[in-house]
């Protein structure tokens, strides 16, 4: 997915470690050297996990939730990514819808942010039609340019109004202790 993944047209992704532009061996230790941090930095309210999307048994993206001071906050954001090919076919909402309800059922959120770039039509339709509401812009550079980033939040209100009833749980409460959240059963 990574090895394939090469952002060749607009609307171009993040600058970042995982950077997406070139095609090539040290992109590809880049997206797993940051993979492999992320993970390792998991601490009580701190943390990301990593979820690969795969469509009939073919990784085509990936669908990331994060939560910074959870443990206070209560909030999550959300991070994605399909391959060029995987774009238009509706697996961008599948993708959020799934987070989300990890994020807001299984691990009990209060409320989810999300952002993209502003000519990033897909993913800013996506937030919009799962009943984000528009919470500011900011900047972040691209092809080392600036450019704006529309940011989204979600209630855990809101959620709930537009939530789908067919996405079921399995096994999240077993990994609540080390994300530092409470089981639902108790401490």
């Amino acid at each position: 997915m990574v090895r394939a993944g090469v952002a060749d047209g607009p609307p171009h992704p993040f600058d970042d470690p995982i950077s997406l532009y070139l095609d090539s061996p040290d992109r590809e230790w880049a997206w797993l050297r940051g993979v492999w941090n992320g993970r390792a930095q998991v601490h009580d309210g701190n943390w990301r996990l990593y979820f690969v999307v795969v469509v009939d048994g073919e990784p085509v993206g990936m669908q990331d939730v994060f939560g910074t001071d959870f443990d206070t906050f209560g909030t999550v954001g959300t991070f994605s990514w399909l391959g060029p090919a995987a774009r238009g076919k509706g697996f961008g909402r599948e993708m959020r819808e799934a987070i989300l309800h990890l994020a807001f059922e299984g691990l009990g959120a209060r409320e989810a942010a999300s952002a993209a770039f502003s000519d990033n039509l897909a993913s800013n339709r996506v937030s919009e039609s799962l009943g984000y509401t528009p919470n500011g812009t900011e900047w972040a550079t691209r092809l080392l340019e600036p450019a704006p980033i529309d940011r989204w939040r979600l209630t855990r209100a809101r959620w709930s109004a537009h939530r789908r009833s067919d996405i079921t749980l399995a096994g999240v409460e077993a990994c609540l202790p080390v994300l530092g959240i409470p089981s639902p059963a108790g401490p």
